[in-house]
């Protein structure tokens, strides 16, 4: 197979499920797309009382109890194919889980992070989304971004045959604000408040845009993954109640989680500081706002990676690297990066990992809790997967989580073309930043703005 990754989604057949990881620029942190079909799903969901039910579909993979501790279950459920080996070839994956974990699953793991209920997440509601949801794929179309070579792993019984390029497109937007940017600057100039007043040094708000859409959601994805690039994409079919589709479609640049289960090192890179790809990057390095940001969150990360790797394997590789994320031309960011690193301490395992540092800290802020507890204040909607992370567990032991921002997530009725089709349907994409003492409301306003530049470029109109 010769395709590039996006092609390969369009040739993927519209009666046959897909998941799939995206890394569409070769780089050191960036370098393999899976694209996969689920034979099993397991969903969670949030009730009132805040317990967690578990919904399945397909042949269970791993029995689980209707409620429970989601992060056990889900340690559960990753390492019940698990065998911790050396990838093949390099290969990461070797059939396994591929999933996301929404944003609110922080308020679940800690409570205390919680400042007041939201509407619930609760499953037959299309427009609502899962707590978590994973799905089993023994079997995955692996490319690697730097040879251009694709590989067949895991079971070959468990992958479709490829078709001919669909030719199904998509018709999107305009854009508008769910707050509106009034309401926005005013929960940042209350955010700023909160800083000077001690309660937090750092707080990270979104506001969700909105719009309709039609079409297929796999021509969305294939068509941004072309303009953008994206190190630490995915795009997830979903699913939902009888006749509705809904799809997760993230363009990352950002990984929140790597985990090698031979040397047991945990890697996570936090990014703060954005400027677009037209400006002189030497205006963010110099930027001593966003330098204290991303110190901020290099704080926060090595405080959650200390809780469960072994004492004194924690390390700040890169306190601030420059990179250019979003692919060329009008879509193009420069971002600020740093690199931490750890090594899980062998008594811990991937829930232990999950439980001390998600949602990551680069969308909550600083003190994590307190910041969790101002977003739930301030925001006036549930995140979802926003925010949250998706990613892999491979049967091979290897894990990789993105942080889900530049993420979009469509729901609607289901059209007559496929999986993919939506008839009549939404699409959020939530876009937000870091506030700290000096911050103003107009510029994070614009900085948000900045986020959606690149679905801008495939003519998606945003309303001022």
């Amino acid at each position: 197979m010769s395709d590039r990754p996006a092609q390969a989604i369009r040739r993927w057949p519209r009666d046959h499920p897909l998941v799939a990881i995206i890394a569409s620029e070769p780089g050191g942190w960036s370098r393999w797309t899976i694209l996969a079909q689920p034979v099993a799903t397991c969903r969670g969901w949030i009730g009132a009382d805040g317990s967690v039910r578990i919904d399945w579909s397909g042949p269970r993979a791993l029995e689980a109890g209707a409620s429970g501790d989601p992060s056990a279950l889900l340690d559960r459920l990753w390492a019940s194919g698990a065998r911790p080996a050396r990838a093949v070839d390099q290969i990461p994956f070797a059939g396994g889980w591929i999933g996301s974990l929404g944003y609110e699953l922080g308020g679940v793991i800690e409570p205390t992070a919680r400042h007041r209920a939201k509407p619930v997440l609760a499953p037959g509601r299309p427009a609502d989304w899962p707590l978590f949801e994973w799905h089993r794929c023994p079997g995955a179309y692996v490319h690697d971004s730097r040879s251009g070579r694709w590989w067949s792993v895991g079971r070959s019984d468990a992958l479709p045959r490829l078709g001919p390029i669909s030719s199904a497109g998509f018709h999107a937007g305009p854009l508008s604000s769910v707050s509106g940017r009034d309401a926005h600057e005013a929960a940042v100039a209350r955010a700023i408040e909160y800083t000077h007043a001690g309660d937090v040094f750092q707080v990270n708000l979104t506001h969700r845009l909105t719009g309709p859409f039609r079409g297929s959601t796999r021509a969305l994805a294939a068509a941004w993954m072309d303009r953008v690039r994206p190190r630490h994409g995915a795009y997830i079919e979903s699913g939902g109640a009888p006749g509705a589709r809904r799809a997760i479609v993230s363009m990352s640049p950002e990984l929140f989680l790597e985990f090698d289960p031979i040397s047991r090192r945990v890697v996570t890179r936090p990014m703060k500081g954005t400027r677009p790809g037209c400006a002189d990057p030497g205006d963010l390095l110099a930027s001593a706002k966003d330098r204290a940001e991303l110190n901020m969150i290099i704080d926060l990360m090595r405080n959650d990676l200390g809780r469960v790797c072994s004492i004194g394997s924690i390390r700040v590789e890169h306190p601030r690297t420059i990179e250019r994320h979003a692919g060329r031309g009008d879509g193009s960011l420069w971002q600020t990066v740093a690199t931490v690193a750890g090594r899980l301490d062998p008594r811990r395992s991937l829930g232990d990992l999950l439980r001390a540092s998600f949602p990551p800290g680069s969308v909550t802020g600083a003190p994590k809790i307190r910041a969790m507890q101002i977003i739930d204040e301030l925001e006036p909607v549930p995140r979802g997967p926003y925010c949250g992370a998706i990613g892999f567990v491979s049967d091979s032991g290897h894990a990789r989580f993105n942080v889900a921002i530049r993420t979009a997530m469509v729901s609607g009725d289901a059209g007559p073309g496929g999986l993919d089709d939506v008839a009549t349907g939404r699409l959020d994409l939530p876009v937000g930043g870091g506030v700290v003492a000096d911050s103003s409301p107009g510029s994070e306003w614009r900085e948000s703005l900045d986020k959606a530049r690149a679905i801008r470029s495939l003519g998606i109109e945003i309303e001022p």
